[in-house]
């Protein structure tokens, strides 16, 4: 009896960890619903996805993977106003980094556009379809509101034959844009407005990234990617919240076109994550005025501008996951996402020495012409990572927060008279410093205790401060680069006039910064942890062996705790 017991509540609490879409799912598999489950992420290549995205394939991908099925890429380009393959190919690259294998299953709507054109002319064979002459202005009116039905086209009776007609010679390019048509025919005072005859057809005489100028009409999205879906055997179509009130017409479609075992539509919640910019105008924008230096800058939360700045396709996963899929929209506040790749760097990463507002320290007791190695551990919390060798010689350089010639109460650092560790070497005791003539400090000077060689003392004397330091000898020089958020927090993200509340401290540049050899060896997209200054990684585009740049990807520490 207590195993029975056991195995109820252990099938209860699988059922709770479950989340709607997978009890969905697995309620369609076991009353013979589908046999399978085939899941697709179909962006329409317009623009670089952003972090939002990542929660979308992540999760279509997720659901294809639990269940053993099959997961595409598609992409939705029946819009060629807007479409580049610019786009499709940084789509590609971004779904394959974040680890979503589609296989050889890569799509194109494009690839569809004949089977669309029969759906089309099916529809019209069934009296479900006409061709419309109202303008674009004249439809919505016509279409009414919430609180007001709409009217019939005076186009909405004509013969099939006169539809087959009109609807060929629009194919043919025998119209301008806009001056026809092809609507579906359903309810015009449906409480639906979605469902008052919508335009699933017009003409556009533009040239498609992927057919060229072989069509001058073009398929709505929302005729489209049902007839998408179901060519591809889709079972479960994963959509977020905006397409509720477009899931009768999805159904409408599949069920009017005569698909067999159509696919079936969910909807989930947006990722929203504070006070960050996801608008594709927007982010346009900020790229045309020079703001930033492309979709990939990394202030942006572009899923290739998070990748250039150095988060993991594990942390993004971390995060995805910690946000859970829901029904109802909701914000994450960006600090989750920091905590995620802290969380997935910190025991992978070696914490190396870097100074990024150096001053020169002297140790005036140390012989001039030598140089040594003195041995660092890569990771404290992780000793698997080893340790590394790091030159050390006379001079160095220290941070300039380090020294203070005068200090607050409980500063440990240097000030004359005070004994600090230098990291991995020996105990140095403060001197004095140099000026300029302006008063700021230019070298500092210490002496050393050869005894206290690997830092620590043979007579057990403790000291309170250590600091990191690189030899000025060996040191190779570099740009670090600082982020902060691109919209001001405190201001909110927009201005009255709508437009972007800009923070003009979102990037600062430090252009003499010192960092230790073995770092000159980093290649695009390596990350350390810079001692603490925080966790950086080898700026992709502007990065050469002869000019080092990182970009910091997050400090080291943050107040944000994850709720468990």
């Amino acid at each position: 009896m207590e195993e029975k017991m056991a195995a109820v509540e252990a099938e209860e609490k699988e059922t709770v960890s479950k989340n709607f879409i997978e009890q969905e799912i697995e309620k369609d598999l076991a009353e013979g619903v589908y046999d399978h489950v085939q899941t697709r992420f179909p962006p329409e290549p317009n623009g670089y996805l952003h972090i939002g995205h990542a929660k979308s394939i992540l999760l279509n991908y997720g659901l294809a993977k639990k269940y053993g099925g099959k997961f595409n890429l598609r992409f939705d380009d029946t819009n060629p106003t807007k479409e580049k393959v610019e786009f499709v190919e940084s789509i590609k690259a971004d779904v394959q980094w974040l680890g979503a294998d589609y296989e050889d299953r890569l799509f194109f709507a494009s690839d569809y556009f004949e089977k669309m054109y029969e759906c089309a002319v099916f529809l019209i064979k069934k009296g479900k379809a006409f061709v419309c002459d109202l303008t674009a202005e004249q439809i919505r009116e016509y279409r009414g509101d919430f609180k007001t039905p709409g009217k019939e086209s005076p186009y909405r009776n004509r013969s099939v034959e006169e539809n087959l007609k009109l609807f060929e010679e629009m194919k043919e390019g025998k119209y301008q844009d806009g001056e026809k048509v092809l609507r579906a025919k359903i309810d015009m005072a449906s409480p639906n407005i979605n469902m008052r005859d919508p335009v699933i057809y017009r003409v556009a005489h533009m040239s498609h990234h992927n057919t060229g100028d072989r069509w001058c009409i073009y398929p709505m999205y929302d005729f489209a990617h049902p007839i998408e879906d179901a060519i591809e055997h889709i079972t479960h179509s994963i959509c977020t919240l905006e397409f509720e009130d477009h899931r009768p017409l999805y159904d409408w479609v599949v069920r009017e076109c005569e698909f067999e075992n159509p696919p079936r539509q969910i909807e989930f919640a947006k990722l929203y994550l504070t006070n960050v910019v996801t608008g594709k105008r927007y982010i346009k924008k900020l790229v045309e005025d020079g703001i930033v230096d492309g979709w990939d800058d990394p202030r942006l939360v572009s899923i290739a501008a998070l990748r250039r700045r150095g988060y993991t396709p594990e942390s993004i996963r971390m995060f995805v996951d910690l946000v859970g899929v829901a029904k109802a929209n909701s914000s994450v506040d960006y600090a989750l996402l920091e905590y995620c790749i802290r969380e997935d760097l910190k025991l992978k990463k070696a914490r190396m020495m870097a100074v990024l507002d150096p001053v020169k320290l002297v140790i005036d007791n140390y012989p001039e012409d030598q140089m040594e190695e003195v041995e660092v551990p890569n990771n404290l919390e992780n000793p698997e990572l080893g340790s590394r060798m790091v030159p050390f010689g006379r001079e160095l350089y220290i941070e300039r927060e380090d020294f203070m010639e005068v200090p607050p109460k409980k500063y440990f650092r240097m000030f004359p008279g005070n004994e600090v560790r230098l990291m991995g070497a020996y105990f140095a005791t403060c001197t004095g410093c140099e000026k300029d003539e302006n008063g700021n400090v230019t070298v500092v000077h210490c002496t050393y205790d050869p005894e206290t060689r690997g830092g620590s003392s043979s007579d057990g004397r403790k000291v309170k401060g250590t600091i990191h330091w690189v030899a000025a000898k060996t040191a190779k020089k570099a740009e670090c680069r600082l982020y902060e958020n691109i919209v001001d927090e405190e201001k909110g993200k927009l201005n009255e006039d709508g437009s972007l509340n800009l923070n003009p401290n979102s990037l600062t540049v430090l252009n003499e910064c010192y960092v230790e050899p073995d770092l000159a060896e980093g290649k695009a997209y390596d990350s350390f942890q810079f001692v603490r200054n925080g966790y950086f990684c080898v700026d992709c585009k502007d990065s050469t062996k002869d000019h080092l740049v990182f970009n910091r990807i997050v400090s080291l520490k943050s107040s944000f705790k994850v709720q468990k």
